[in-house]
């Protein structure tokens, strides 16, 4: 099987969740409306049905992927045209819903997004409803605002820890034995112990990207930078302890502080000295397509728990599909994004073997449950991966991640402080204390109160 070809600025702008542009800072926290939103009515789902919709997705791969795709909704539905446009997304479409001109009839997006724009969104809660015991509880709730469901829920990214098989086996550290991050830090020890030039856990130099992380070890404890309301609870003991734990990680000499997959990062991890990253699972674009020295020597496993018993995983980004407000056919968006997102025939067309990833779609899983079948993979084992069956790891990771609250419109903008602030702890320059006490203040201050 040949390893796909991912356009990784494009994917990650999306599974990331880019910086919030600056017409998103007049709304309301967690997506408060100024007027009610318009709730979607359910069309019938019927082969007969006819009409011309314009789609917007982002440029590169995934495009490609979503193409194709949509070729089947097309052969389910003959009698409904679909232009299906590449467009910049984070660059365009905030400033188009609220200027109501020429708005698409549905577009991908980001879940940090979807909350700051609701009440300029339809409401699909009615529409959801038959599908919502079957979709992940993460993607429900960060797609909730008010109690209503603004987003289709795609894609679901677990995180997972992955770990150079080889080293753990000549250093005789057995991974089945890390069942906490506890049990990872004495691995990470003993590896260099054994060898010394290691610095085996992977912590990410850069700001966006070490706060989505942080973020992604606060959700799978059960929490989130804030309530369903809005309200900041970053002052917790959950936050406490992934950044205690990062605190012991560096004192210890066992952090890689490297920005990812940028040239220091592929260095050290082909050179053997990063051993644990623990990260999303689209880090197996790594393996797949940039390390050469140790392709196939990578594994992945769910991550450790923070307390014995605890969820294996969490969410570190995703994107849905909005259907605008001011759409000229919402009715016909929502049965392609329906075929899609909740039926089988369109979660085996967007992660099963295509033309452009020939083993499948292997960097996120589907939101919809009934798609995630341990024994009925979408996409097949990984070569990079030392043939390694990670759809079966990544299902039942994700079958753990806790749901979530709605992601706060000023996420983005809090990177400057949180973000900043764990980069300073990782430097040793600040405490775990100093960071909560200081990012708290400056994002009630700069971005909730002013909101």
């Amino acid at each position: 099987m040949s390893a796909p070809t991912l356009g990784r600025r494009g994917f990650l702008k999306g599974v990331l969740g880019a910086a919030a542009g600056a017409s998103l800072a007049a709304c309301a926290p967690g997506g408060g409306t100024s007027a009610a939103p318009s709730k979607l009515a359910a069309p019938s789902a019927s082969a007969s049905a006819k009409g011309t919709i314009t789609i917007w997705n982002r440029s590169g791969d995934l495009f490609k992927v979503f193409d194709a795709a949509i070729a089947k909704f097309r052969a389910a539905y003959p009698g409904v045209t679909v232009n299906h446009q590449a467009v910049d997304i984070d660059a365009k479409l905030a400033n188009t819903l609220i200027s109501g001109t020429d708005v698409p009839d549905g577009s991908f997006w980001d879940d940090a997004k979807i909350g700051s724009q609701a009440e300029h969104l339809y409401d699909l809660t009615d529409l959801i409803a038959p599908h919502r015991d079957k979709v992940a509880p993460y993607k429900l709730s960060v797609n909730t605002v008010g109690g209503k469901i603004f987003g289709v829920p795609w894609d679901l990214d677990p995180g997972l820890l992955w770990y150079r098989e080889d080293i753990l086996q000549d250093t005789g550290v057995d991974p089945a034995a890390i069942a906490t991050y506890d049990d990872l830090l004495s691995a990470a020890r003993t590896v260099q112990e054994k060898n010394p030039r290691t610095k085996p856990i992977h912590l990410d130099k850069n700001p966006f990207l070490g706060q989505l992380w942080l973020e992604m070890m606060a959700n799978q404890q059960g929490t989130s930078l804030t309530d369903a309301q809005g309200k900041l609870r970053l002052d917790s003991p959950e936050y406490r302890r992934v950044l205690g734990w990062v605190r012991e990680v560096v004192k210890g000499g066992l952090a890689t502080h490297a920005p990812y997959l940028e040239p220091a990062d592929i260095n050290t991890l082909d050179g053997g000295q990063q051993v644990f990253v623990p990260w999303a699972i689209w880090w197996s674009f790594a393996p797949q397509q940039l390390l050469k020295a140790t392709k196939g020597k990578w594994r992945a496993m769910p991550l450790p728990a923070w307390t014995p018993g605890g969820a294996r995983s969490g969410a570190m980004g995703g994107s849905s599909f909005v259907i605008p407000a001011k759409a000229k056919n919402p009715e016909l968006a929502w049965l392609l994004y329906e075929f899609l997102c909740f039926t089988e025939p369109g979660c085996t067309a967007v992660y099963g073997p295509n033309s452009v990833y020939p083993g499948g779609l292997s960097t996120s899983v589907p939101a919809w449950t009934p798609a995630l079948a341990a024994d009925k993979p979408l996409f097949k084992p990984l070569e990079a991966l030392g043939g390694q069956d990670l759809w079966k790891v990544a299902v039942e990771a994700a079958a753990t991640i806790p749901a979530a609250a709605p992601i706060p419109w000023w996420w983005a903008q809090s990177v400057d402080y949180l973000g900043d602030n764990t980069q300073r702890l990782i430097e040793g320059k600040m405490t775990p204390d100093d960071v909560i006490a200081d990012s708290a203040k400056k994002i009630q201050r700069n971005l909730i109160d002013r909101s």
